[in-house]
């Protein structure tokens, strides 16, 4: 194990074809692949994951406006993390370190204690565990209000599908979901449309010349409760991430401005999210956890 990696100690997991590696900072799958096929876009052991590569985003996913919000009468400021758009983006468990309590062969879970902060002056133990098995990856998160104050809370993840080597023109993506967010220029939510046209990805669409970094609502379920957002490569094999129903929210990028530049429409970020951007200021999705509640969430991925 390497605790001196930039992600820190790396949790090898395995089952069958399905492998996996689980970073200590951020919780994040660093690599995810299936008979060597990568499902989502890995990133080095030596390196800072480049954009949010599968981490846990908490105790809010997006962003906050302004790194700003008001609750139950107090009004709070975090770091401005994303100055170009003066947002707060991803909570704040992305670059630290969590504690190990469960690696077998093939399982890995981990918790962090979030300490109150003057911008976040509330109590979270997070527990994340990942599972592989024949079907692919499960992701379980159960936060628990450890402090004595109820919390604003949301929750939600970052993978990349991978397109194995191909261009994203060259890739289809589908997106079960029937409604799509609207923004601002800051990338803030304004509203809600009917996804039509190039928004509407219920079937799936080539993404040449593509540029999407939308949220969307009102998800599409199959039989079995779940919503499914799936890159498929050229040679038809497709990576796939789903939520079942403890999430109701999808974020789609293409990654065309994401820096470094060279992450650029490398993969397809697909993630599952129990709100979105500036939850805290909105309430839409909110979460109020009160003291000793807990809010679990559950995700997947696999190759099909």
């Amino acid at each position: 194990m390497n605790t001196t990696a930039p992600s820190g100690t790396q949790l090898r997991i395995a089952h069958g074809a399905h492998r996996a590696t689980i970073t200590q900072v951020g919780a994040a799958v660093r690599e995810y692949d299936v008979d060597g096929r990568p499902v989502f876009v890995p990133f080095r052991e030596d390196q800072i994951a480049p954009a949010f590569n599968g981490s846990v985003l908490l105790p809010w996913p997006n962003r906050l406006r302004d790194g700003s919000y008001s609750y139950d009468g107090t009004d709070y400021q975090v770091p401005v993390s994303e100055p170009g758009r003066g947002t707060a983006l991803h909570g704040l468990t992305c670059w630290q370190r969590w504690d190990v309590v469960e690696h077998t062969a093939s399982i890995a879970t981990l918790q962090i204690d979030l300490p109150p902060s003057p911008g976040y002056p509330f109590a979270l133990r997070a527990r994340a565990t990942y599972v592989l098995d024949d079907g692919g990856l499960t992701v379980t998160v159960r936060t628990t209000n450890i402090g004595d104050r109820t919390a604003p809370y949301g929750v939600g993840f970052h993978p990349w599908l991978s397109p194995n080597g191909a261009t994203l023109d060259e890739c289809t993506l589908r997106l079960d979901a029937s409604t799509r967010v609207t923004t601002d220029e800051r990338l803030l939510p304004t509203g809600t449309e009917p996804a039509t046209g190039g928004f509407d990805l219920r079937e799936p669409r080539n993404l040449t010349g593509v540029d999407l970094d939308d949220a969307y609502v009102d998800v599409v379920r199959d039989d079995a409760g779940l919503s499914w957002m799936q890159l498929a490569a050229p040679d038809g094999r497709t990576a796939a991430v789903w939520m079942d129903g403890s999430m109701d929210t999808w974020q789609v990028c293409t990654g065309d401005h994401v820096n470094p530049v060279s992450a650029r429409r490398t993969g397809v970020a697909a993630e599952p999210m129990s709100c979105v951007a500036d939850a805290f200021r909105t309430g839409e999705r909110l979460v109020h956890l009160a003291p000793g509640a807990e809010h679990t969430v559950t995700w997947g991925a696999t190759l099909l």
